[in-house]
């Protein structure tokens, strides 16, 4: 078997070569998709210019960026006591309502002749959020080399780190599902109707979840109780 022969085999190591650099283009091409939204949404789907693992990455970023913030930003720009920080509580804060978003958006999609599937529409979200990590992180830095009085200018860029991202959000439903702008305020309004409709579903379903483990044990005690 010749060298080059070997290399082309699935499983060598040019495989696993080409994926890592798919995976770094991927992601830089979230700094393409946050200056050009329009055309860097686009391409994200329908060109598939973008990758589940990249996206992946990015959400765990901002989760890791929350935490961080929570942890060492100076004290003087956040109350935040530390031991009362639930590191798995504040990612499950965040975490949980944004797949929500994300499903309400793809179930009500079918309505609204929305064109993106699923993947593509937590792609878009979590491309969203790349601004949000390369503000935020420095701007921890930066809390400890400032004082009080220029605090003005770290809640600007706080500001501005938070619009960045939404209005990334809604220009990367609006091309997944390849919507005009005025159709794509009312879809979001009625995406969050909907996610607010499953949270309500489901804590009614743990709810009802609880009280029927309640009863049963209950039950097996008050049986036992008799026999024994």
């Amino acid at each position: 078997m010749s060298v080059s022969e070997s290399f082309t085999k699935p499983g060598s190591s040019g495989g696993s070569g080409q994926a890592l650099r798919r995976y770094k283009e991927t992601l830089r091409y979230g700094l393409y998709v946050i200056f050009h939204p329009f055309d860097g949404f686009w391409d994200l789907v329908h060109e598939k210019r973008g990758s589940l693992s990249a996206a992946n990455t990015f959400l765990i970023l901002f989760l890791l960026t929350r935490v961080l913030k929570l942890m060492l930003t100076n004290f003087q720009f956040i109350s935040a006591p530390l031991q009362y920080i639930n590191i798995y509580e504040q990612c499950g804060s965040l975490l949980f309502p944004f797949l929500i978003l994300c499903l309400a958006n793809w179930a009500l999609s079918t309505l609204f002749d929305g064109k993106g599937r699923f993947k593509d529409i937590y792609m878009a979200m979590c491309y969203a959020l790349v601004p949000y990590i390369l503000i935020q992180l420095p701007l921890i830095l930066i809390s400890h080399a400032i004082s009080f009085d220029e605090a003005s200018y770290y809640e600007v860029m706080m500001s501005v780190s938070v619009i960045w991202c939404v209005f990334l959000a809604f220009v990367g439903l609006m091309q997944v599902h390849d919507f005009s702008p005025g159709k794509t305020v009312i879809f979001l309004f009625f995406t969050i109707f909907g996610a607010l409709v499953i949270l309500f579903l489901i804590l009614v379903f743990f709810s009802l979840l609880s009280d029927a483990i309640g009863f049963f044990v209950s039950l097996y005690r008050e049986i036992a109780f008799r026999l024994y």
